[in-house]
């Protein structure tokens, strides 16, 4: 493919190159992203993958500013090359793929996942996986008609560079860049999620899995407890007021504890281990991630915000 600048291998569909990070929290954020897809690929069961699938391509699309899968389907078969940054498992690469079944479509992640993505979706002929760091691309310049960087870069060394890179490749005069960035919470939540990206290093991933499947247990029994209680504002706090479910308001303000029914126990567990695992997993207000976007010079063609997390599709 001539959008490379390195030397590549292609096997099927996965693609080989040499990319590594020599950086101790990088090494331990990767670590822990294998760690958690190798297990979510053994213990969740088809049905309960079905539906998280399904729940995150939804809110995909109101992350991005699509209206309906017919509307992104639209979008994608404009593009001849089609990069999903930090693919995991594949999921979403594959769904372009199959949207976009005339484009390119290339997922590349730092952890095993990559891996076990190009094996379960050995059979689709547009669609191709990379194990490598997204922080150095093996892209050329102005190459990428679209790339999606989603729920990921928040885990790279040092997010603001990643976004340089990946705004690198995109193509001038066309070429879109969506991205995602968690937001900041209320300070005590802050403060709990800040000790956690320095003691990941001296946590097991066993340990951290016990502990994910403990919160899963406080966010299951404070959701059925559906007690709403009225909070006053606490702005030196970073709390906002107001009528609140008692475990969304420990979830926004103190502690992760992630549960949600519909997708099930195992999708829950590694919601948390998610969360808590990684050493990288920086944070923004709203102003920062809006002069990251200005600083690379691209203009912003759709904005969505809530609680978790700004995201937009932006334009070179």
């Amino acid at each position: 493919m001539e959008i490379f600048n390195k030397v590549i291998e292609i096997d099927k569909n996965y693609i080989y190159i040499k990319s590594v990070s020599d950086d101790n929290a990088q090494e331990q954020t990767n670590s822990s992203f294998s760690e958690k897809w190798n297990e979510y690929e053994s213990k969740a069961n088809q049905d309960e993958k079905e539906k998280t699938y399904a729940f995150q391509k939804e809110w995909y699309l109101k992350l991005y500013g699509f209206e309906s899968e017919e509307e992104l389907a639209k979008f994608l078969q404009t593009k001849k090359y089609i990069f999903d940054a930090g693919c995991g498992l594949g999921y979403k690469a594959k769904w372009f793929a199959d949207l976009a079944p005339n484009s390119i479509v290339i997922g590349m992640d730092f952890s095993d996942a990559a891996k076990i993505a190009a094996i379960n979706y050995e059979g689709t002929k547009n669609l191709y996986f990379i194990k490598g760091d997204i922080a150095d691309v093996p892209f050329k310049d102005n190459t990428i008609d679209y790339v999606s960087c989603d729920q990921v870069i928040m885990h790279t060394e040092v997010p603001e560079g990643t976004f340089k890179e990946l705004t690198r490749i995109t193509k001038k005069g066309g070429g879109e860049f969506a991205c995602y960035v968690y937001a900041k919470k209320a300070l005590p939540r802050e403060l709990i999620d800040n000790h956690f990206r320095l003691a990941t290093y001296d946590i097991s991933h066993q340990d951290m899995w016990e502990m994910s499947r403990q919160l899963t247990e406080l966010g299951k029994v404070l959701s059925e407890l559906k007690i709403e209680v009225d909070i006053p504002d606490i702005p030196l706090l970073g709390i906002k007021g107001g009528k609140q479910d008692i475990q969304r308001f420990i979830y926004w303000n103190f502690l992760k504890c992630f549960w949600n029914e519909n997708l099930g126990y195992e999708t829950s567990v590694a919601t948390n281990f998610d969360w808590y695992s990684p050493s990288n997993a920086k944070r923004y207000s709203e102003k920062e991630f809006k002069n990251m976007i200005a600083d690379n010079k691209l203009e912003i063609k759709y904005f969505y915000q809530e609680e978790a997390c700004y995201s937009g599709r932006f334009v070179k």
